[in-house]
Formats: C-alpha cells, structure tokens, sequence
C-alpha cells in the first residue's frame, strides 16, 4: 500500500526557511523520481521540484535558487529545503511519484506552508 507522509510545513515571515520531509512506503522508492507538488487555494496542483534516481534536479521557474529538493533512499525520504520564503509560495505541499507513468493515485495530506508578514 503506497503511502506518503509529508511534514514540516509552519507559518513563516517573508525571507524565512523551511525544510520539509516526505517518508514513502509501500513502493520501491530508489528506482521512482520523485517530486513535491503544491496546491494553492482556488489553483491547480503544480510540480515545483523534482529528483531523479539518480539525484539529477529540476526546478518550477518559480522557486529556482531558492528551494533544493534532496533524498535519502536508505531512509525512503525526499526533502526540499525552501529558503528566501515568499507569500506566494503559500500553499499545501505533497510528494509524490513523477515522471512518465505519473504520481500514484494515493496522496498523503500534505503539509501546509504559510508565508505571511
């Protein structure tokens, strides 16, 4: 049963950091690229950073220079370490699978990041 636990969100000032963490079960996690999404209030969910198996990265224009998205296979995590908050970036964040076959259909619960002043 595939499951995601996210954690990590918190309500932060404009310039602040945060570091999130996503521990996976239930799939074989070092052979997926996996990513963290986002969903704002009223907006789609959106990709903002991915990481493939073999630790190559791709950010949103959005959040380039200022988020880096990490992993630990021995421990079935991904992270994402976000810095130079904005309140845009506000939002409820996930991971989960990326790439061609898409995420999996089951999605954790996410973890809310407030930035406000």
């Amino acid at each position: 049963q595939v499951q995601f636990v996210e954690s990590g969100g918190d309500s932060v000032q404009p310039g602040g950091s945060l570091r999130l963490s996503c521990a996976a079960s239930g799939i074989i996690f070092n052979i997926y690229t996996m990513g963290w999404y986002r969903q704002a209030p009223g907006k789609q969910r959106e990709l903002v950073a991915s990481i493939t198996r073999s630790r190559s990265t791709n950010y949103a224009d959005s959040v380039k220079g200022r988020f880096t998205i990490s992993r630990d296979n021995a421990k079935n995590t991904v992270y994402l370490q976000m810095n130079s908050l904005k309140p845009e970036d506000t939002a409820v964040y996930y991971c989960n699978r990326h790439g061609n076959s898409g995420p999996f259909d089951y999605w954790g619960q996410g973890t809310q990041v407030t930035v406000s002043s």
